[in-house]
């Protein structure tokens, strides 16, 4: 006879799993989802070509307007007014129909606009913008 707790008692664990703080994530998880799911978008089905990107021809010549900090519009090095650029590009246009478009990103969106439009007018079918290339964090490579 035995008048203390016996050696079995004393170690006798819980073998039930105490599940409340599972429930509590799944509900966080639940409250989550259903505040971002409307604002998920949604998207339209469209069949796109498929085309690989090569490298541009370096032997073709290229026809690029640029426009400098300080306003000024040049075609391939050669300074020239908006008149100018456009009665070019219509001449050039018998042979190319495609232009780059290289402009400093101080200078008013205004003038590139005009830009566009003449180089439209002069009877270009294709405009490139051309772009500093951004690194994985979003910031500009090193020019």
């Amino acid at each position: 006879m035995s008048l203390g707790p016996t050696q079995k008692s004393r170690h006798t664990s819980l073998s039930e799993i105490n599940v409340t703080p599972l429930v509590d994530v799944m509900l966080v998880l639940l409250i989550i989802f259903m505040v971002t799911a409307p604002m998920l978008q949604q998207g339209i089905d469209v069949n796109l070509p498929r085309e690989a990107a090569g490298n541009l021809d370096p032997s073709r010549e290229r026809l690029i307007v640029t426009l400098a900090k300080n306003e000024r519009i040049y075609l391939n090095d050669r300074r020239m007014d908006l008149p100018e650029l456009e009665q070019t590009l219509r001449q050039a246009a018998a042979t190319t129909k495609e232009v780059f478009l290289r402009a400093d990103k101080d200078i008013p969106y205004g003038l590139v606009v005009k830009t566009i439009a003449v180089i439209k007018q002069a009877g270009i079918e294709r405009l490139g913008i051309v772009t500093v290339p951004a690194d994985e964090d979003g910031k500009r490579s090193p020019s």
